[in-house]
């Protein structure tokens, strides 16, 4: 009792039980236990790059419940957090944080201090900096916002490990990231080439597969007639061909039709001269022409799309590239290009190059008809703003079954090894994996991030040799080449002949990212931590990065230890504003965590993000959050209620002292809903976890707690007193646990009032009796039903709730008046009834007649 606040609130407790539990060590992991012991979890690492959002309170809640059932269920829960500050996010940020630029061409300045920290002026003109002096700011930067995630996370009540911590450019990430990249060279998993590649012009770097995404555009078709250069004997003249993209006739190599074609099967082979240019090419014939596209006859460019990146390969077709990674036309025609007419072009943008290609083609009488407007989709970087070009450039790629069918094979099958929540999801792996059309392109050209641990011996005109390779020692890493010079050779040889050269890109951030089970893990650093906690029990995610976070983790596993990485793959869905639509910056429906916790407190939010199902998109919803809220606040007033009776006089047990039947009904329900919980969180379903708890709490607080409330205070029948307040107390400590994944400081408060240990380190409950029996779960269904119509009568006669009842009036089936009379006792307590009376009938009826009101 002296543990009891008079007026139990939940404001102000999230401060007090973070701290209480970071002294305590609540979640501390212990490293000493055998694997099998151990529950891991490869948590996500959150872009560190502004601010949290309710996606992360939504998925992250989902869990940080798994894990507090985990604990509770006895195992040490490996939980650590990392902060994925690597990449383009950061920079971007760094930029308009900052007002900066990098430019690599800059001298590094000692003590640089940038001309803003913070909200530069729209009119500003970013400075350019040093890439020394620019990853210094990166680094001052994200340590500010991890320190505001941590704050944010903790009060989101994450139980996660706080000592088990990493950055993805520290340099633990680092040298895992270089470490695992170089053994995928040394076994031929990784390759550099020269080769067509998706390029953002704005970020001036190549985009993988997975990071693109189709956009629908406005553009236009123009009909432009080829002529014919030879052909079937007595025809000349032209094929017209359809085209979306005419800036790209100088980088025409041929044209092509499906071998079906009836129309084209004629030309196949024979050549025709491209307008404009003048160089000739050939008409070829590919299954991936499109018959009702158009006129049926494609253009092929290097490159307008993906599609013509395939039909050069396949048809071993030459090479003009005409645009350059700043998005403009090269200054030089390619070969057998007519230079004069190609000047006209030269270092436009692409927009400007098509509007000039269009009115010469209109001025010279080349132009069929109107251009006729389409909307189609156009491939996109998903950070970007303006399309994808496709340009030659040489990068790094590691094998993901993109040109391997057997690779593709093995990396569905490791899919298969995982259990996925829910199971549908693994659909969408599949068809991932089964859809891919070329390796994963890991080098990046920016500047802030894990740089690629290679270098090239320069020859004797100081051109690279990029077929031998310079490899650092594992012992070494992490290495920077840009500034650490390979083994035998010295600073000074570095860009000149003979010498060396670094690598100049970095590693795509899912290419550190991919590696967070092992990072996290402590993969070949002291200790035996990894493998402890490999491979890792549950990676939870969401459902839009099973394409790029998910498989590439799974393709670096299978390579390195020949396995999937964890055991479970847990789904969350995303959130959605009142109208459906997905919660993103860029739209401004965004809504701040911090805003909600104060204004509803943490469990409030935490019990809305909790009943979205796995996989599931949920719509942000403020009443839920009010649901949670009353929630907690009833589990406070109901511990407070039973509390205030004091422990049992004695020990004994619940099959001894709890002796009225309706107490046993009340915990034989109890004993269905641990089962049916346990089995929920079991299946990382924690929504159907928190909607069967809850249900049996609001019944037990609104139903059963109303029924005996009267027997408790009877000291007349105190054995029945006894055992509603054993019974009671036994339901109050179990649903204080089935709650606490869920509603963390309420339960925690709660819990604190009659123990001196934390509820998150207390047993998962079990059912009371391992076959049932311990009573008939129906059997108080029917005393309430009669309560809950009595109640009734006196609410729509607009009389207290404690209005004396003269006479009820029970019909019922023969079967249930013995549960009738059973409960006959708290009946008449709860209920103010002076005569009670049970007579047959078909079917439940209750007649009330309330006593006059006084």
């Amino acid at each position: 009792m002296a543990n009891i606040p008079d007026k139990p609130t939940l404001d102000g407790i999230e401060s007090h039980w973070v701290a209480q539990w970071d002294a305590d060590g609540t979640y501390r992991f212990d490293a000493s236990v055998p694997r099998e012991q151990v529950f891991s979890i490869d948590t996500p690492p959150p872009t560190v790059s502004g601010s949290l959002h309710m996606g992360h309170v939504f998925s992250y809640t989902h869990t940080d419940t798994i894990a507090r059932f985990q604990r509770m269920r006895g195992k040490a829960v490996f939980y650590p957090m990392g902060w994925d500050d690597n990449g383009l996010p950061t920079e971007r940020r760094v930029q308009n944080y900052y007002g900066v630029r990098c430019d690599p061409s800059q001298h590094y300045v000692e003590g640089f201090e940038p001309p803003f920290r913070g909200d530069p002026p729209k009119n500003h003109h970013a400075i350019p900096v040093s890439r020394p002096n620019f990853l210094e700011l990166c680094d001052e930067l994200v340590e500010l916002d991890e320190q505001v995630f941590e704050e944010l996370f903790k009060r989101l009540g994450l139980s996660v490990d706080w000592s088990h911590h990493y950055a993805t450019i520290d340099e633990r990430s680092r040298r895992a990231s270089q470490r695992a990249f170089l053994r995928n060279v040394a076994r031929d998993e990784a390759y550099s080439q020269e080769a067509p590649t998706l390029w953002d012009i704005d970020f001036r770097t190549a985009v993988a597969q997975a990071e693109m995404e189709d956009r629908e555009r406005p553009g236009a078709y123009h009909k432009i007639p080829f002529a014919r250069t030879d052909g079937p004997p007595g025809e000349s003249g032209t094929i017209e061909i359809d085209t979306t993209r005419p800036e790209l006739l100088a980088a025409c190599v041929a044209l092509v039709a499906h071998p079906d074609d009836e129309r084209y099967q004629p030309h196949f082979g024979t050549t025709v001269t491209v307008p404009l240019y003048g160089q000739q090419v050939e008409i070829r014939a590919h299954e991936l022409a499109q018959p009702d596209k158009g006129t049926g006859i494609a253009m092929i460019c290097t490159f307008g799309d993906t599609t013509d990146v395939t039909w050069w390969r396949e048809l071993n077709l030459p090479l003009r590239a005409i645009i350059g990674r700043d998005g403009r036309m090269l200054p030089d025609a390619p070969d057998d290009v007519d230079a004069d007419a190609y000047a006209s072009i030269a270092g436009l943008t692409v927009k400007q190059a098509q509007k000039a290609v269009v009115e010469q083609l209109d001025e010279q009488g080349l132009l069929i008809g109107e251009p006729r407007p389409v909307q189609h989709p156009v491939k996109f970087y998903e950070r970007g703003d303006r399309p994808l070009e496709i340009v030659t450039s040489r990068q790094w790629y590691i094998r993901n079954g993109g040109r391997d069918p057997e690779l593709r094979a093995a990396l569905v099958a490791r899919g298969a090894e995982v259990t996925w929540h829910p199971g549908h999801m693994q659909h969408r792996y599949d068809n991932w994996v089964e859809g891919l059309n070329g390796d994963w392109l890991v080098s990046r050209q920016r500047f802030f991030g894990v740089p690629i641990p290679i270098w090239y011996p320069l020859d004797d005109v100081g051109e690279p040799r990029y077929d031998e390779p310079l490899i650092p020692d594992e012992a070494d890493l992490p290495i920077d080449p840009s500034t650490d010079a390979p083994a035998g050779y010295s600073e000074d040889q570095r860009g000149q002949p003979g010498g060396f050269v670094g690598d100049p890109d970095i590693l795509d951030t899912w290419a550190t990212s991919s590696l967070t089970p092992q990072i996290a893990g402590g993969w070949e650093e002291p200790g035996d931590l990894f493998e402890r906690v490999f491979p890792m029990d549950m990676r939870p995610q969401g459902h839009d990065i099973i394409r790029t976070w998910l498989f590439s983790t799974m393709t670096r596993s299978h390579h390195e230890f020949g396995c999937a990485p964890w055991r479970h793959a847990a789904l969350s869905g995303w959130i959605l504003d009142p109208d459906r639509k997905k919660m993103a910056k860029s739209k401004g429906n965004v809504v701040t965590p911090m805003e909600l916790f104060e204004k509803y407190g943490t469990d409030a939010v935490r019990y809305w993000a909790s009943s979205g199902r796995p996989g599931v998109d949920t719509a942000y919803s403020e009443d839920q959050m009010k649901v949670g809220r009353k929630l907690a606040n009833k589990l406070l007033n109901v511990t407070k209620f039973v509390l205030q009776f004091g422990a049992p006089s004695d020990d004994r047990s619940l099959d001894d002292g709890v002796t009225d039947p309706i107490d046993r009904s009340m915990l034989a329900k109890l004993d269905a809903v641990v089962v049916e919980a346990t089995e929920a969180f079991e299946a990382f379903d924690y929504a159907r976890a928190l909607e069967r708890t809850e249900a049996f709490f609001w019944w037990f607080c609104d139903n059963y707690v109303e029924l005996v409330k009267g027997r408790t205070y009877d000291e007349s029948r105190s054995e029945a007193a006894d055992s509603a307040k054993r019974a009671l107390r036994a339901a109050l400590s179990t649903v204080q646990r089935l709650l606490a994944p869920i509603l963390p400081f309420a339960t925690e408060e709660a819990w604190s009032w009659w123990h001196d240990t934390s509820v998150h380190g207390a047993p998962w409950p079990t059912p009371l009796t391992a076959d049932g029996t311990f009573g008939d779960p129906g059997l108080a269904d029917v005393p309430i039903e009669v309560l809950t119509r009595v109640r009734r009568a006196k609410t729509e006669a607009k009389r207290s709730q404690r209005a004396v009842v003269d006479s009820l009036v029970i019909t019922a089936p023969p079967e249930v008046h013995a549960a009738l009379e059973t409960g006959r006792a708290d009946l008449v307590d709860a209920g103010s009834i002076h005569d009670l009376e049970v007579l047959d009938g078909a079917e439940l009826g209750v007649e009330v007649t309330l006593a006059a009101d006084t």
